[in-house]
This record gives structure tokens, C-alpha cells and sequence, in this order.
């Protein structure tokens, strides 16, 4: 599976690099679905980039947070009928998430990208790429393309799935 890397700028300033390590998401990235804030995100992410001059946005290939297009499209089915994203994955005996930030560890490193000011409300992203030797030396909040139909995604995503996303920002 091929992951991308987009960088701008030098990588050794005295700051941790500004950085996003985002997980593909064809429907929000590509097809601006509103169910989710996937695509809001990664242009948020890279805009923020572009503005310091400098920074990372890795690109990981695993859609839906890790189980892919197929069993996404399932997912959102459930969804339609009641489920929340958490437990429409549970449905399908699926991980919550199954996502591994583990590559986009390495190809940090090989950037000779040390330490982060990562864009990111997850925890467990943090956690990963710490335990993967990635010092997070500040995490940034990315809280944007709040709507309508995808305000009980992202209050499940607060709420049961432990990402940082304030009450108030919904």
C-alpha cells in the first residue's frame, strides 16, 4: 500500500514541524461527503501548513479508519439506520478503529522529522506515534466542517471514542 508524504519548506527549523498525519478517506476527501469532517480536516491541515511556511502532511492509505472502502459504505448503512460510527463498526465485527500510525512513524523518521506540533483530536495518535519514537511536542486541535449531518458522528468521536473535541465547537 503506498502512503504520501507532502512536505513544505525545511524540516529542521528550531520549532517541532507543524504536521498532519491523516487517514484517506475517499468520501470526505475526494467526494466532500458531510457525514464526516475528513476533508474538512485535511484542507484545514494543509492550509495551516502552507500559512507557516513549513511542515508535513503524511497521507495514509487505511479508509475507514482502517477497514476499508467496502466495509465503510456497510457501515454507513447502519448508520442510516440508527447505528452510530462506533457501534455500526462493532456491528460488522470490526474494530472501533482499526488504524495503525506505525508507517507514518517511519516515514516521519526518514524525513528526519523527530518532533511534532501534530494537527490531530485523537489521543490514541498521539499515543502511537510516541510509542513509535515520535516526540508530539504539542498537539494542535483541528475542529472544523462542523454541519448538521455530522454532528453525532463527531459528538461519538468526543464522546465514546475519547478525541478531544469540546461540547461548544459542536
Amino acid at each position: 500500500m503506498d502512503h504520501v508524504a507532502l512536505i513544505l519548506g525545511d524540516m529542521t527549523g528550531p520549532d517541532p514541524v507543524l504536521a498532519r498525519v491523516h487517514s484517506e478517506c475517499l468520501t470526505g476527501d475526494v467526494f466532500q461527503s458531510t457525514r464526516c469532517d475528513c476533508g474538512p480536516q485535511l484542507h484545514a491541515a494543509l492550509e495551516a501548513i502552507v500559512n507557516k511556511g513549513w511542515g508535513v502532511l503524511v497521507y495514509l492509505r487505511q479508509e475507514g479508519r482502517g477497514i476499508g472502502l467496502h466495509a465503510k459504505i456497510q457501515a454507513y448503512h447502519l448508520q442510516d439506520e440508527g447505528a452510530d460510527t462506533l457501534d455500526a463498526n462493532l456491528m460488522l465485527g470490526l474494530p472501533a478503529d482499526g488504524r495503525n500510525y506505525a508507517v507514518a512513524c517511519e516515514i516521519l523518521n526518514e524525513l528526519g522529522i523527530a518532533a511534532v506540533d501534530l494537527l490531530t483530536n485523537n489521543p490514541e495518535k498521539v499515543a502511537q506515534l510516541e510509542r513509535h519514537g515520535i516526540l508530539v511536542a504539542k498537539r494542535s486541535p483541528l475542529i472544523v466542517g462542523v454541519n448538521e449531518q455530522n454532528r453525532m458522528y463527531l459528538t461519538t468521536k468526543g464522546e465514546r471514542m475519547g478525541h478531544l473535541i469540546d461540547k461548544d465547537d459542536l
